[in-house]
């Protein structure tokens, strides 16, 4: 553990450096006043329904604590007991990620109390990473079907296309694009079609929003084989991709206008929508609504079959 001093306290523990003031309780500074009670009564809530058992310990006897005691708490964590104590007690003191993910680990909690955990204590929550989702389930698929006649996708966050409906098959993925080898990857087919024959217009103007919303995700991911692997491979196919990629930017998915051609109705504005998908995590559904009234009329002759004459 470490040594404790008067006034300010700082404790050196196995999982960190943890330092509190005195033992003046009350809220922390600019905090909601009622962050720090919640913050004690969840502690105890969830102390009270680990057993000894569960982590390891013998029962012992004449036990009137129903679950573990802060002490054992304390020690299974790595922190001080005092420290502890103050924590659950709702005092105003720091607490690191670090040592907030032992005491989660002792505690045995869920990611969503993980996180809850986090915020109560006034510490900035990042999730783990997660193995990327591969495939949506017919309830997903049902929700895309029916929002037809809008063109919509389900996308994880490297852009892989988990499900489409019919009609964002008929108008983005072009004959050429289907015969492109290579994942079902919406950036692979964009970045490794000749540029006559990519569906989306403006490439100069899209293509950097896309790399950097990719990179965005990639920060989660860095260093994972699947990653290292699509980034390599995406690059040694498309120097335009390894240009953009090397610029740095990052961004976040979001709504914008984009201009698709197809060649049997001609040029198509689009407004995208992401919407995040719970219980799939680093997944959207992308949505494509008309932005004018031709495109309204153009997406109409495909969706009916009038193609036979390409539009100018």
């Amino acid at each position: 553990m470490g040594d404790v001093t008067t006034g300010d306290v700082t404790t050196v523990t196995r999982t960190g450096t943890e330092t509190r003031p005195g033992p003046a309780p009350g809220p922390a500074p600019g905090s909601p006043h009622r962050r720090r009670p919640e913050l004690a009564a969840f502690l105890r809530s969830r102390r009270a329904r680990v057993t000894p058992g569960d982590v390891g310990m013998p029962p012992g006897l004449r036990r009137r604590t129903p679950g573990l005691r802060r002490e054992e708490v304390a020690q299974l964590s790595g922190v001080g007991v005092t420290w502890y104590t103050w924590l659950e007690q709702g005092r105003p003191i720091n607490a690191s990620a670090q040592v907030l993910d032992a005491v989660a680990r002792t505690l045995r909690l869920d990611p969503p109390e993980r996180e809850h955990l986090y915020h109560l204590a006034e510490v900035p929550y990042t999730a783990a990473p997660e193995a990327l989702v591969r495939s949506v389930g017919p309830e997903i698929q049902g929700i895309i079907d029916a929002l037809a006649p809008r063109p919509a996708v389900v996308y994880n966050s490297r852009y892989d296309i988990l499900a489409t409906n019919p009609v964002y098959h008929d108008l983005f993925i072009t004959p050429v694009d289907a015969c492109v080898p290579g994942p079902n990857n919406a950036l692979w087919r964009l970045f490794t079609v000749r540029e006559q024959d990519c569906p989306l217009l403006f490439r100069d103007k899209e293509l950097p929003v896309m790399v950097a919303t990719l990179r965005a995700s990639y920060g989660l991911h860095a260093g994972e084989p699947g990653w290292e692997d699509f980034i390599r491979r995406l690059s040694q196919a498309s120097p335009l991709f390894t240009r953009l990629w090397e610029s740095g930017d990052v961004a976040e998915p979001g709504r914008r206008v984009k201009v698709f051609r197809h060649e049997a109705v001609g040029e198509l504005r689009m407004t995208s929508m992401s919407l995040s998908i719970n219980g799939m995590p680093e997944c959207r559904i992308v949505v494509y609504t008309p932005d004018d009234e031709e495109t309204e009329r153009r997406a109409a002759m495909l969706r009916n079959g009038a193609t036979k004459n390409p539009a100018p």
